[in-house]
């Protein structure tokens, strides 16, 4: 497929820009990962999903795409959780990176091209800074090294931050021996019981900031096309490896800046402080990871994120019908093809209407996701209508046609299944499980919502049954309303009555208090994306 004129928004020139490579047909990306001392939170997560939906939409328009995300796995929480747990901090941060990498396969984010760790990375850092005090940009005192933000007249150029308001940054307090408030830690000197590696200046570790100049450097050189985090990163992060990149590296550039924005909870920032902070486990636990991520692209990725059960309850019903049309589709095409002897015959035409109904999803699909990845408004309109389309045309095979007309009614469905799945795959919404499998895991996730057992739903319906058989439909109507009530419905086919997940009428909120990570601990900041 021929390349859109795809248009991303960059936050450097803060305008939508059309993208060009550096190198043509091939894409550089890298993108700040966590901060590895605890489970991954909806702000993690939503950085995760929206540029894994980047990744997939560059790798859909035929480029060969280079996805660096790192890990910090070397850093002051780390060492003051592994000191108040008594574990190794290397042992806590790699327990914690193998738990992400679980929770970024549950929501279906492909594997980066590299996913690479800091303390795996000592000696490309140590060779920056070195560069960075060569060229007068950067001075060491007592073991530490700071960078001299005075000496970059363009330091402020991303965020707008003038150098005279700036702060000695969101992490570090203010220290008598640097030359400006605003200098920051390149190399911090070993104190007592932490973890340290030899460099020219003493034992000691990396500043927060020069991790991503350098691993971004190694794996993609100084100049490359997009790098990727939370809208929070803008200052200090991002503006600090601009004023560390460029004294390396005078050529140092990045083409297109990409912040997505924050997750709020009932309109309120997420934060451990308030008890509001959920992370993906905790939702998970209660909903299918792919309502999770339908949730996540629900919004422009720019745009706050507002987390409310309802929303999830939504999402979920949202996916699930997706699926429930995707199994009733697989189910009419075997019955077809299981009765059908003619099958190496040339296949019909699909219906003027399908064909139309294929050429506006399509057409749609694109114009939305070549501007600025717009994945709010691409699983409504002609999305929604390909999947009437298909519905309908199922219910028209259940009548008396000529075997002609019916032909090219199944060849339309299977076109509208073939667009619908490539736009779900693109999405990260197609999963490797059957759609069986994922209708099933729905309702286990419903019924563990509601408090009951599947065996619990079929009793309520045989007792519903008698009901009615008895004519007592104040008894048949409380049963189904108090289920509907749980998120269950009830849904009459022929004489048989089935059950599937619904958006309840009381939707039961996650616990707060359970949902508190430690409620003694600090509050946390934006750990390399929006929390």
């Amino acid at each position: 497929m021929a390349k859109e004129e795809f248009k991303v928004y960059n936050s450097m020139t803060q305008q939508k820009e059309i993208f060009k490579p550096k190198n043509p047909g091939k894409v550089g990306m890298y993108v700040c990962g966590v901060t590895a001392y605890d489970f991954s939170h909806l702000g993690h997560a939503r950085a995760a999903v929206n540029f894994d939906i980047l990744y997939r939409y560059l790798t859909h328009l035929g480029y060969e795409v280079t996805y660096v995300r790192n890990f910090t796995d070397v850093d002051d929480k780390i060492i003051k959780r592994s000191n108040e747990l008594g574990e190794d901090p290397l042992k806590l941060s790699d327990r914690f990176c193998q738990e992400y990498i679980l929770d970024m396969t549950d929501l279906q984010c492909l594997i980066p091209t590299e996913q690479p760790r800091v303390s795996d990375h000592m000696e490309q850092i140590k060779d920056m800074i070195s560069q960075i005090i060569k060229k007068d940009y950067a001075y060491a005192v007592d073991g530490d090294v700071f960078y001299a933000v005075e000496k970059f007249p363009n330091y402020g150029m991303l965020s707008g931050q003038k150098l005279e308001h700036n702060r000695a940054g969101e992490r570090v307090a203010i220290d008598s021996r640097k030359r400006h408030p605003a200098d920051f830690a390149l190399w911090k000197a070993a104190k007592p019981g932490e973890p340290s590696w030899d460099s020219p200046w003493g034992p000691g570790r990396p500043g927060w900031h020069i991790e991503c100049s350098a691993m971004s450097a190694h794996y993609l050189g100084f100049k490359f096309d997009i790098h990727g985090g939370g809208i929070d990163l803008i200052f200090p992060h991002h503006e600090n490896e601009i004023a560390q990149s460029c004294a390396a590296c005078e050529e140092s550039n990045v083409s297109y800046w990409m912040h997505n924005g924050h997750v709020t909870n009932n309109n309120e920032k997420m934060s451990k402080s308030l008890g509001n902070f959920f992370t993906i486990r905790q939702i998970t636990e209660r909903y299918h990871p792919l309502a999770l991520r339908h949730f996540l692209i629900s919004a422009h990725y720019r745009s706050p994120l507002n987390y409310t059960v309802w929303q999830l309850e939504s999402s979920s019903d949202a996916v699930y019908y997706i699926y429930q049309t995707l199994q009733d589709c697989e189910d009419a095409l075997s019955s077809f093809q299981e009765g059908n002897t003619e099958q190496n015959k040339k296949p019909p035409k699909p219906t003027p209407p399908a064909m139309e109904c294929i050429k506006k999803l399509r057409s749609e699909f694109q114009a939305k996701m070549s501007d600025d990845l717009n994945t709010a408004q691409i699983l409504t309109g002609a999305f929604q209508d390909a999947l009437k389309f298909v519905n309908s045309s199922l219910t028209s095979l259940k009548k008396k046609l000529q075997k002609q007309q019916q032909l090219s009614i199944i060849q339309s469905i299977i076109e509208i299944e073939k667009e619908v799945k490539e736009v779900l795959g693109i999405l990260g919404l197609l999963s490797s499980s059957s759609y069986a499998e994922v209708l099933q895991q729905f309702k286990d996730k419903a019924l563990k919502r509601a408090g009951l057992v599947e065996d619990d739903v079929l009793n309520l319906i045989e007792e519903r049954t008698q009901a009615r058989n008895n004519k007592d439909f104040a008894k048949s109507d409380k049963i189904r309303a108090d289920l509907t009530q749980k998120g269950i419905a009830f849904m009459d086919v022929g004489k048989e009555t089935v059950w599937r997940p619904c958006i309840p009428t009381e939707p039961v909120q996650v616990d707060q208090k359970a949902a508190a990570v430690e409620e003694k601990q600090e509050e946390q900041p934006s750990e390399k994306v929006s929390s």
